[in-house]
């Protein structure tokens, strides 16, 4: 969405209330097509809401360019462009949420500030090139990039507001007679050739946005915005003041032929100056569903990517090629200034990833379990282990994966409108399904040998090898925070806590412990874990809990705001928050003598969730930062690697040998090394192409017996083996 200007509030502003599941909580301000509204989601995500007026929502052509702008978000991928979180352009009053990061705009920075240094404006073009590389690699246009469609979030420059971008493929035209776009920024052939508009034209506008960045003023200023179209198709750009230095690779951008514009790949060369590090590195190839359409008539290049045999793939197993990524916020600005000046960009070591954008959070509709191989093994079939890649869809209307957990040598798997079934995990088919009738409220769960589903105000356990119903136990005023492999806790918002025998559903024990901000873990089969942090979240109180009967073993005050992650018979970890929410530390609290160890993050992340295994703690960022942590070794030595996985959002990852999984909201499955965070397979995109939603929470992939499953945003459920990721 464009960057909000004081034109004061609308209507909506004025009211409080939801867009679907999200309480608006701050109105941020109001653009000419919408208000933005600040919202937390259900596990805490800070997003930004674009919620449509009510004007524009009655009108079906706006509709369709809002549901447009939606769907050009999900395919683009990229540390610096803007992920969706969720969307929902059939509502009575159309929105849109995306991830909320403070940041000024470009336009917003050089009016207060002045024009950037050369250097800052060295980086803010290659981060914008990088951006171009994902849009144009999604096959989108943006078609109107400016400066204030450029967010200076803290670790590079996010690319915002689809609400003109299409396709290359779209049919859908820009009637007859209406100027799409900012005049100064457009690029000659919008004004010409307006249906012709190619990836080319967004070269034009980075040209455009650099000049602007580098003087304070465009190449074509004027107040009247027909001297400027007549200044853009005809005359010289006006570049007297830009550094001598940046002057070739901004002339060549601006080319009135866009066959003689330089790709993003090559703009992000030239500004790339020998002594510079290499702080954005080697693009991956585009994959078999993410082609970038030829150009039409000659006019309009493509991203520029490199041949084949340069561009890496995420699935090759080089260190210096992981891409690196970000995450970017609606068109909203807030009080955080970029800091570009002397230092790196952060996406470079905060980014696990570039993209993807993304499946739904849409019901899916009850429907037989539907099997069908979807491609033919990669490889030849296991004679020994007798398994080969498959695939099964689960009836689906909304592009929400579905969840799926592994218990007694089974894969189940529940649907978001609680379509619950089991699968055989050799090949998929079903052995027995069932319909609950109830939306489910967190993932499927096995525990105390019984399949948990968690739905309004209920907690069902099912018969893993019947699907019967074993028993139920009523949760108003609950909330299911934890289980262990036998025990289940519900805890209340005044901190009472109930625990249940997982295989009965009896009431072992009920006790107030910690608070409403108190947050558990499971550790071992005999103890949870506890972490209450004060009200201003300066120290957090950590606690050790037995499961038997309730009681707090031992509790330890610890410095600073502490989110547990996970806990084991010798330690517990945790992820230290700043005030400015950003983790910026891992901290492991021993559980012999309640020694607290820190372990500083080589830059804070922020939406940051982790994992640990064997004493190593991965942490990964919404903006796709993925960095492993080993609390074994001292704390100069504990970073072991930091990673760019090109998956922004990714689900939690889960740990097999020595490799990590994780999916992408595209319904990719990916691998990379624990020992050293390369990339070393992946499989193809998956995603729910027809879906306005897109997925804000993704399902952890499932490990079983060396095979590896995962969900995806179209409705399918696949197996893989997690030995030869290499053949994905």
């Amino acid at each position: 969405m464009p960057p909000l200007r004081s034109t004061g509030p609308g209507p909506e502003a004025e009211r409080p209330g939801y867009a679907g599941r999200y309480r608006l909580e701050e109105c941020l301000g109001s653009g000419g097509m919408g208000v933005v509204h600040r919202a937390t989601s259900a596990s805490g995500l800070r997003i930004a809401v674009k919620v449509v007026h009510a004007q524009y929502a009655a009108d079906p052509e706006f509709r369709a360019r809002f549901r447009q702008e939606v769907n050009a978000a999900r395919r683009v991928s990229g540390a610096f462009t803007a992920p969706v979180v969720d969307a929902d352009p059939d509502a009575e009053l159309p929105w849109m949420a995306t991830l909320f990061i403070p940041g000024d705009t470009l336009a917003a920075q050089v009016k207060r500030d002045g024009a950037l240094s050369t250097a800052d404006v060295r980086r803010l073009g290659a981060g914008l090139a990088e951006a171009l590389c994902d849009i144009h690699r999604a096959g989108v246009v943006h078609r109107d990039l400016k400066p204030s469609n450029v967010l200076l979030a803290e670790d590079g420059p996010k690319v915002i507001d689809f609400g003109i971008s299409r396709p290359f493929d779209s049919e859908l035209r820009t009637e007859t007679g209406k100027l799409i776009g900012s005049p100064p920024f457009m690029a000659p052939e919008q004004f010409q050739r307006p249906r012709e508009v190619g990836p080319a034209a967004d070269v034009f506008a980075m040209g455009a946005v650099l000049a602007h960045a580098a003087t304070g003023r465009g190449p074509f200023d004027s107040d009247s915005p027909y001297i400027v179209a007549y200044q853009v198709v005809h005359d010289e750009p006006d570049l007297s003041g830009v550094p001598d230095e940046l002057v070739p690779v901004i002339r060549h951008c601006l080319a009135k032929d866009p066959a003689h514009r330089p790709s993003p790949t090559e703009v992000l060369e030239a500004l790339r100056r020998p002594s510079d590090p290499p702080h954005v590195p080697a693009q991956r190839g585009p994959g078999p569903d993410e082609r970038v359409p030829a150009r039409r008539g000659g006019g309009s290049r493509g991203d520029g990517a490199r041949p084949a045999d340069s561009t890496a793939r995420l699935r090759v197993p080089t260190e210096d090629k992981a891409r690196t990524s970000g995450e970017a916020r609606m068109g909203t600005t807030g009080a955080a200034r970029l800091r570009l000046s002397g230092r790196r960009p952060r996406a470079i070591l905060a980014a696990v990833a570039g993209v993807l954008l993304i499946g739904g959070v849409a019901a899916l509709t009850t429907g037989a379990l539907l099997p069908g191989e979807e491609r033919q093994p990669s490889r030849p079939t296991d004679a020994k282990a007798g398994f080969s890649p498959w695939s099964v869809r689960l009836d689906t209307a909304g592009g929400t994966p579905s969840t799926c957990a592994s218990g007694t040598g089974a894969l189940f798997c529940v649907t978001d409108d609680g379509v619950v079934a089991r699968l055989d995990p050799a090949n998929g088919k079903a052995v027995w399904r069932r319909t609950t009738g109830a939306r489910p409220k967190a993932p499927v769960a096995v525990s105390g040998g019984l399949l948990h589903l968690t739905m309004d105000h209920r907690l069902e356990a099912l018969d893993p090898r019947t699907g019967k119903a074993r028993w139920t136990s009523d949760t108003r005023g609950y909330s299911v925070v934890e289980r262990s492999a036998a025990m289940t806790l519900l805890t209340s918002s005044d901190g009472r806590v109930r625990a249940l025998d997982s295989a009965t559903g009896r009431q072992v024990w009920s006790r107030r412990i910690g608070g409403p901000g108190t947050q558990w873990v499971a550790g071992d089969a005999r103890t949870f874990f506890t972490a209450t942090p004060t009200a201003d979240g300066s120290v957090t109180s950590v606690g050790a809990v037995s499961a038997s009967d309730g009681t707090v073993r031992w509790s330890v005050r610890v410095a600073g705001d502490l989110r547990p992650v996970a806990g084991g018979t010798s330690a517990v970890h945790l992820l230290s928050v700043g005030l400015d929410q950003l983790a910026d530390e891992v901290v492991r609290i021993d559980t012999d003598d309640h020694a607290a160890h820190r372990f500083p993050l080589p830059t804070p992340v922020d939406q940051a969730e982790a994992t640990e295994s064997d004493g190593t703690v991965y942490v990964y960022a919404a903006g796709g930062a993925l960095v492993a942590v080993d609390t074994r070794a001292g704390a100069k030595d504990a970073v072991r690697w930091r990673r760019d996985t090109a998956v922004s959002r990714p689900s939690r990852p889960v740990t097999v040998g020595g490799t990590l999984y994780f999916t992408a909201p595209d319904g990719r499955l990916l691998a990379v090394s624990r020992r050293t965070g390369a990339p070393v397979g992946q499989t193809r995109p998956r995603p729910d192409a027809s879906s306005g939603r897109v997925v804000a929470d993704l399902p952890s992939p499932v490990p079983l017996d060396g095979r590896i499953y995962a969900t995806a945003p179209d409705g399918t459920v696949f197996g893989v083996d997690g030995s030869h990721p290499e053949d994905w």
